[in-house]
């Protein structure tokens, strides 16, 4: 078996090249989280190779890029047992620790390019969304490398299915025929308002809760009401969901808009969906009137979650090092 890794600064994602296992696990590297013993548990599994892609590297609980690296590689080294290989922008092969850095979209463009073919590949995640343009076998274009390269090309928006502020993201919102503004404060996320929308469940919603308060729906209310600087006296659950509603909008225009760019920048037709917000990518797809090929009906929804990890361990067991 090989077992595919996503470290990110966030989530930990695994999944098997065979599709028979994925999951992700939250463990926020900023607080110390216990990623050694996580991946203690899984190596005990014995997988016969892990393929690993890093994006936890800019984790405020390292000085620099170079540090995270070096840090989360030396973990996973030590963790298992097997033969482990990290995938890179050049692949498996690599000249220094930074090509290692937020190479995880590579390892999805690889497969794609080599299993769908042309297309603007859009994962969302957690956290952030990428928008990858793929043509030909050779993959993504060389032109934005960088986490930072990849935001001033629209290729990065910093916009979650989860953990995105309401503040960053809805300057203010409609509530009785006004325009209120969202307070920038950490009162409420992306996560509160698809758990009150009940397009997510508790179980989805995989991340800390701003006020430490818990995952119902009824405490995502209340975290919605406070992003107005209010709670559910003053304005109620219709006030509340207002604001839910509101910032699903602002995330789909969002979302619109970065498709809209790319695929006319690269005259690309079709957009391959993968991610916890692939449903939203769709809707932004219909929006626009492009096809959309959702990774959860080809590899099914949990392996779609998790797809950088799988498209690591697939490229493994197909590449010279097995």
């Amino acid at each position: 078996m090989i077992l595919g890794l996503d470290i990110g600064g966030a989530n930990t994602k695994l999944a098997s090249s065979d599709g028979l296992f994925a999951e992700s696990v939250y463990l926020p590297l900023w607080k110390g989280a216990p990623l050694a013993e996580v991946l203690k548990r899984y190596a005990a599994q014995r997988p016969d190779a892990v393929a690993a892609v890093i994006t936890g590297e800019l984790a405020d609980c390292f000085s620099c890029r170079r540090e995270g690296v070096e840090s989360i590689t030396a973990t996973v080294r030590k963790a298992f047992r097997c033969p482990v290989h990290f995938w890179g922008l050049n692949g498996f092969v690599r000249k220094g620790p930074l090509e290692l850095a937020a190479a995880n979209w590579s390892a999805s463009v690889a497969l794609l390019a080599r299993e769908v073919g042309d297309c603007l590949f859009v994962d969302m995640g957690s956290t952030t969304t990428d928008l990858i343009p793929i043509m030909g076998k050779a993959g993504a274009l060389p032109a934005a490398k960088t986490d930072f390269q990849r935001l001033a090309a629209g290729e990065l928006v910093y916009t979650g299915r989860l953990r995105t502020g309401l503040g960053a993201l809805l300057p203010a919102a409609r509530i009785r025929g006004d325009a209120v503004p969202l307070s920038p404060e950490f009162f409420a996320i992306t996560a509160d308002a698809y758990l009150a929308l009940g397009e997510i469940d508790e179980d989805r919603y995989s991340c800390d809760t701003p006020d430490g308060a818990g995952k119902d729906r009824a405490a995502a209310l209340r975290r919605l009401a406070r992003s107005v600087c209010s709670d559910l006296e003053e304005i109620g659950e219709a006030g509340a969901l207002a604001v839910a509603r509101q910032v699903r909008e602002r995330q789909k225009t969002q979302l619109i808009m970065a498709v809209e760019r790319q695929a006319k920048k690269h005259e690309l037709k079709g957009i391959v969906a993968a991610g916890i917000g692939e449903g939203l990518i769709a809707e932004a797809a219909s929006f626009l009137g492009m096809e959309c090929l959702l990774l959860s009906q080809r590899y099914g929804p949990e392996i779609s979650d998790v797809f950088p990890a799988y498209a690591a361990a697939k490229l493994l067991e197909t590449s010279q090092f097995i």
